[in-house]
């Protein structure tokens, strides 16, 4: 079930670096708004940093499965979120957990973070760790700042030219993203909040008289 109500993510990619005792410390993040997105951001880090000594990735993202479902923040089963953390060769519990403690703490969803460390000749010891991934973490958020996102739903709206028009004007009434493909029949791809799908679907059915089909 996908739940209504905004949540906080990162408005855009950033990073950000700085030194301890010789080691470098460049934390990367960027929105992810599910697992393949996640993955996808973490090879690209990995593949563009791969003479680090380490790449530790963290996200939380939506869950494709209930059983995916880690811990979602609320309370409840309205939000399946899948939550990812590895220490990438660093000790246990060092680099991955601190970078995922810091998206829980900030309560950002649709988000993920990779730490590239490059190895400076000096032990930090697992607290050094610790505080140097997570202030990598805090650090690549602070650059890429957080906003505010509505949960939205893409829907398939496909009708008869007859009825084209009054859809068209439904959806341009409302104010909906949309773009038309005129076709055989007319289908408008709609991206619309979650917390409007079902009022637009009644209102689209009863103004074409249930002449519309409506895919999600």
């Amino acid at each position: 079930m996908t739940d209504p109500d905004p949540y906080l993510t990162v408005a855009e990619r950033a990073r950000a670096a700085f030194e301890v005792r010789g080691s470098e410390f460049i934390g990367h993040v960027g929105p992810a708004s599910s697992v393949e997105g996640a993955e996808t951001f973490v090879d690209a880090i990995r593949t563009e940093y791969d003479d680090a000594t380490h790449n530790v990735p963290a996200y939380r993202v939506p869950a494709t499965s209930p059983e995916e479902r880690s811990s979602n923040g609320h309370g409840d089963d309205s939000v399946m979120i899948r939550e990812y953390a590895s220490d990438d060769g660093e000790p246990s519990g060092s680099a991955g957990k601190p970078a995922l403690n810091v998206l829980q703490g900030r309560d950002l969803r649709n988000v993920v973070v990779v730490i590239t460390r490059y190895y400076g000749g000096t032990n930090l010891g697992v607290g050094g760790l610790v505080r140097a991934y997570g202030r990598a973490t805090k650090e690549a958020i602070e650059a890429a700042g957080i906003r505010e996102e509505v949960p939205h739903r893409q829907l398939t709206v496909t009708t008869s030219y007859d009825d084209s028009g009054t859809v068209r004007g439904i959806l341009e009434s409302v104010g909906v993203d949309f773009e038309a493909d005129y076709d055989v029949d007319v289908r408008f791809a709609v991206r619309v909040p979650v917390a409007a799908v079902a009022e637009l679907e009644d209102r689209l059915r009863s103004a074409t008289s249930g002449r519309v089909s409506i895919d999600e």
